[in-house]
């Protein structure tokens, strides 16, 4: 059976007029009021069983309302869950006989201020992804929206995140053909989001999906904003974890923040470990943003990826490479590396020409991206 995203159980709200009562009572009662919802959630075992209905139709948007990504809820079947946040759940589902990924997002009664943000976070979210065409961004299609749930149908990612997958690795054991392949998959989707004017600002390990030939694509737009609207926002966005000290700061930021982040995911692909792992978020934060900290690089990572990790994680934005400089910089470690030449350099050299002229382009890539006032 179809389910919609819109049940026909939900508590409906008395119309007569309430009585007035002080604000700390008020207060206390919607409190208790959205605890009370939340428990309610948490009890079910799925969500989808609350967005079932056995007349679709009935819960379709009016044409007047329909966006020309609103999904057709006749045609989406939604299976076992596989992921969940504080406000959402993520469900493997078939939506017009094709696999997808479906998160669905509760929209609080209680809460104005949590209404107010998650509903933003969806309208950035759709208005991003269906504008976004490029095999490392994940694929949005369709979306609906109707209190108090709300629904996104992208492709499914079979693999899950990164940093499931790398929780799986023991740490540093990611070969280097590895890591180049699944960076420049996450720097390529990167150059071309920036190039359309948007930054991500959660770039993490938990936001790069993997799918069935391990390829990496970026998700999640939720936190996400045209680069000449960011300024708008209030607070810091993202993860303490994967956060720039300015954005930490609340200082002015550019796209380079991305860029912070990207570094931060770099080292976890050569370590295959969590960043800034015994603290907490909040001393990761203020490691970074006081005390100018990174995670330790270990002996065994590439020199020249060593190099572009601190180009990337800079405490100066301007320091930071743009991802089409990370782009070619990757491109020329990976045709090291498949040509049997090492990244750094190495006092052993075959004494042909065309080889060391080759070997001085892989070890010099590393001093060759361009530094941007």
């Amino acid at each position: 059976m179809a389910t919609s995203c819109f049940g026909s159980l939900w508590i409906r709200k008395s119309k007569s007029k309430p009585l007035s009562t002080p604000s700390s009572l008020k207060s206390q009662k919607n409190s208790e009021m959205e605890n009370m919802e939340r428990r309610r959630f948490d009890s079910l075992e799925s969500w989808s069983m609350i967005l079932e209905s056995d007349n679709v139709e009935t819960w379709e948007t009016s044409k007047e309302d329909q966006e020309e990504w609103t999904a057709d809820l006749s045609q989406l079947f939604i299976g076992n869950k596989f992921a969940s946040g504080a406000h959402s759940r993520i469900y493997r589902g078939i939506y017009k006989q094709r696999a997808v990924a479906v998160k669905m997002v509760r929209i609080p009664n209680q809460n104005e201020e949590t209404r107010a943000k998650l509903e933003q976070q969806f309208k950035s979210e759709v208005a991003l992804l269906s504008r976004l065409f490029h095999p490392n961004i994940v694929q949005f299609i369709a979306a609906s929206k109707k209190p108090p749930v709300y629904c996104i149908i992208t492709e499914y990612m079979s693999q899950g995140t990164l940093r499931m997958y790398l929780n799986k690795k023991e740490p540093y054991s990611l070969s280097t053909e590895t890591i180049l392949r699944l960076a420049l998959d996450i720097s390529r989707g990167m150059e071309y989001l920036h190039s359309q004017g948007v930054i991500h600002r959660d770039l993490k390990s938990n936001n790069l999906l993997l799918n069935d030939e391990m390829r990496v694509k970026v998700a999640d737009f939720g936190t996400s904003c045209l680069e000449t609207q960011c300024r708008e926002s209030k607070g810091n966005m993202g993860t303490y974890r994967w956060m720039a000290p300015e954005m930490i700061k609340e200082k002015p930021y550019t796209r380079k923040v991305d860029v912070y982040s990207f570094g931060i995911v770099l080292w976890e692909l050569t370590t295959a470990l969590l960043p800034f792992q015994g603290m907490t978020p909040v001393q990761a934060a203020f490691a970074v943003a006081e005390k100018n900290e990174r995670p330790p690089l270990p002996a065994s990572c590439q020199p020249a990826l060593a190099h572009l990790i601190k180009r990337c994680w800079a405490a100066n934005p301007s320091k930071r490479p743009d991802f089409s400089d990370i782009v070619v910089a990757l491109e020329k470690y990976d045709e090291c590396v498949k040509e049997g030449l090492p990244l750094a350099h190495h006092r052993r050299l075959v004494n042909r020409n065309a080889i060391i002229e080759r070997f001085k382009a892989c070890t010099s890539t590393a001093s060759s991206i361009p530094v941007h006032a």
